[in-house]
């Protein structure tokens, strides 16, 4: 009997260590971070949910594969007009209050999608809901004030993972949807869900804490005076940040321009060029999320370990033999095409994101984010519009072929140009 006891209490010594070492390196998982993890695990698989199948929802209502791109770049330009005034007003009246009330509008947006009639509310729909996402900079902002400099790798991949965990599920649900109801009411169903879920993330968001020190009180005349100024302050802001993150944005910019040009035809293009089951689509994404899940905390602790920059350029790496995978693919390659681009993509946003987080004084993070916001849907808009051009009048595979020397840009112009901080911004 003694000896037992002796037993269990050396054990439970040898084990605490581990358990404070596991506490310790999960320490940021609280407050502000915590509720928005939940949040978006709701949001993750709202979006999949009908998204599995969104751009063949819009064939199927009258449009036409140039169409999913004029829808693509008529949000994205609404998308872009609202980050310079985001990013202004997250920065002086506080992240929380555009957080918490523009969830609630992108929630309603969803019932143009639920109840359209033609693609046309699809469009409407998509604009509304670009414009409520006004408070992207301030939850990105509101992220990077949550997390250490010395967690951040660790903080973005576990968002990556809980998102994936959360989208897993959703393209077999969507696919279980297709089989039991004709195509368009499966989709109707989609995103009366999607409108349900994203009601419940906005009431879970009303207990953030504001993170920004001293804001300021918000007036109307502000918010519609706000643009001019916010402007301004976001161009002044890049001469107070390093030079590497210039070049950040730059390699940023141009990867998500050729993104967008493929990312609204994944899904037509396996139907209707690859020949690929809409049920079998279904598993194909899938297997992207689980690769997710399973490479999200390995490619985190490898960014807080090894630094940013060399995840970084490994990510844009796996990204050429991945497309090459999926043009020229059937079944057997798409299963190894959307895994590898889960990976490329777990890399590419942890590292990105904790690098820019790095490299901008917390004070300035809205404007920056704002800012690149900006330009980034700016060019993904133009990538929209472009890739639907060319899908559509041209040739379907010259979208994903074109991405290849953007990513060749992207990787040498991080290689020689874009440096790590010697101290991390905080």
């Amino acid at each position: 009997m003694l000896k037992q006891v002796i037993k269990q209490n050396v054990a439970c010594v040898e084990k605490m260590p581990f358990v404070d070492k596991l506490r310790r390196e999960f320490s940021f998982f609280r407050g502000n971070y915590l509720t928005l993890v939940i949040s978006w695990i709701l949001i993750d698989f709202a979006g999949e949910l009908p998204g599995t199948y969104y751009s063949q929802y819009v064939l199927e209502l009258g449009g036409s594969e140039f169409i999913v791109g004029v829808i693509a770049f008529l949000s994205l330009l609404a998308l872009a007009l609202v980050q310079f005034p985001g990013g202004y007003l997250a920065d002086k009246h506080g992240r929380r209050w555009l957080v918490s009330t523009m969830t609630f509008g992108v929630a309603f947006s969803y019932l143009f999608y639920a109840l359209a009639p033609s693609w046309h509310a699809i469009l409407i729909g998509a604009v509304v809901s670009n414009l409520c996402l006004i408070y992207q900079p301030a939850i990105m902002a509101m992220i990077a004030d949550s997390l250490s400099s010395e967690r951040r790798g660790m903080g973005y991949s576990i968002i990556m993972l809980i998102s994936s965990v959360s989208t897993t599920p959703a393209p077999i649900f969507a696919g279980l949807l297709i089989l039991r109801y004709d195509f368009v009411t499966a989709m109707r169903i989609g995103y009366t869900i999607v409108t349900i879920l994203f009601l419940i993330a906005a009431a879970l968001r009303i207990k953030l804490r504001e993170t920004l020190k001293d804001p300021k009180e918000m007036s109307f005349r502000d918010f519609f005076h706000s643009y001019p100024v916010a402007l301004k302050e976001s161009a002044r802001v890049w001469g107070t940040v390093p030079s590497s993150m210039l070049y950040l944005f730059i390699a940023m910019v141009m990867g998500t321009f050729s993104i967008a040009m493929i990312q609204p035809y994944f899904v037509v293009y396996a139907l209707n060029v690859l020949q690929i089951e809409k049920f079998d689509w279904s598993l194909i994404l899938t297997s992207l999320f689980i690769a997710m899940i399973i490479l999200s905390l390995p490619a985190g602790k490898l960014i807080d370990k090894v630094g940013r920059k060399i995840p970084l350029l490994v990510s844009y790496m796996f990204m050429v033999p991945a497309t090459l995978l999926f043009v020229y693919g059937d079944l057997f390659k798409l299963y190894v095409a959307l895994p590898m681009i889960g990976l490329s993509m777990v890399l590419l946003m942890s590292s990105f994101s904790s690098l820019q987080d790095d490299l901008i004084p917390r004070g300035q993070r809205g404007k920056v984010t704002g800012f690149t916001n900006f330009f980034n849907n700016i060019f993904m808009a133009l990538g929209s519009l472009i890739g639907g051009a060319l899908y559509y009048f041209v040739w379907p595979q010259l979208p994903f072929l074109l991405v290849l020397p953007f990513v060749a840009f992207e990787f040498l112009l991080t290689l020689f140009l874009v440096r790590e901080p010697k101290k991390r911004e905080e």
